[in-house]
């Protein structure tokens, strides 16, 4: 109500300007309009005495004051918004509201188990979970179960016959399996090795003399070579025209290298592993 009165009455602050009935001007000062001392029917001119008494009686009747009963500093009021008060005036000092709560300091030691609790299984379930992804990549990269099924291959050569070579599939390759009679061991070993072009002993070829293991599989473009077939009794691969010995060892045509011999062991007599 204060701050409206003090808006509608812009024109009593300051100087008045009051006509007597004389037609001359008199300047009378708001803060004389206010103060019984100054303002009294002895020291006004007597046209204005009439205007005095009717402003002190409707100030009166209606409580109105032309300013705050009390200056607005004093009262700890400002013009200005918070925030902007707030900003304008920077300080350290924070107060918090405690009427309906209690506030721990930092560092409270009562606190410091649940504290604890939480930042250790926060802990937990990100290390248990960077450890299943680690796992989950680790695995994606082993072989799966029909692979490993693949990775190893037994076969039976007792039904073998001397002289004879038996096709088998090992990790989705043909592998030969040759059973040498006394001439093709003698034929394999009579070879001047050092005219070969992948020199190889055929004694670093086996494991036992009678029995020849290689990957089916030519080493210049990968075709399948014809068993018991080219120029020197072993195998012959009619796609380029390379030719292989008794031992598998490249002896014509554009291979650079022999076949391969693949991991091998005998479980027993008959009866050997490969893989």
């Amino acid at each position: 109500m204060l701050r409206a009165v003090g808006r509608r009455l812009p024109a009593i602050s300051g100087l008045t300007r009051i006509t007597s009935p004389s037609s001359s001007l008199a300047l009378v000062s708001s803060d004389a309009l206010r103060d019984d001392t100054v303002i009294s029917s002895a020291n006004l001119p007597q046209g204005l005495q009439l205007l005095n008494t009717s402003w002190k009686s409707h100030f009166l009747s209606r409580g109105f004051s032309a300013e705050s009963l009390a200056p607005r500093h004093e009262l700890g009021f400002s013009d200005i918004p918070a925030t902007i008060a707030a900003v304008k005036n920077p300080t350290s000092k924070i107060e918090y509201d405690e009427s309906n709560h209690e506030r721990f300091a930092p560092g409270d030691p009562s606190k410091r188990a649940f504290t604890y609790f939480v930042l250790t299984g926060g802990r937990f379930v990100y290390a248990s979970f960077i450890r299943l992804l680690v796992l989950k990549f680790i695995l994606s990269m082993s072989a799966s179960k029909d692979v490993l099924a693949m990775a190893s291959l037994e076969v039976d050569l007792s039904s073998i016959e001397p002289g004879s070579t038996v096709t088998v599939k090992w990790r989705g390759k043909p592998v030969f399996i040759r059973r040498r009679t006394e001439d093709d061991i003698q034929l394999a070993n009579s070879v001047n090795v050092n005219a070969l072009r992948d020199p190889q002993e055929d004694s670093e070829r086996v494991l036992t003399p009678e029995w020849l293991v290689v990957v089916g599989v030519c080493t210049h473009l990968g075709c399948v070579p014809l068993p018991n077939a080219g120029d020197y009794g072993g195998w012959f691969c009619p796609c380029h025209g390379s030719h292989y010995d008794i031992s598998g060892r490249i002896r014509k045509g554009p291979a650079p290298y022999n076949l391969e011999v693949p991991t091998y062991k005998f479980l027993e007599e008959n009866k050997m592993l490969i893989g």
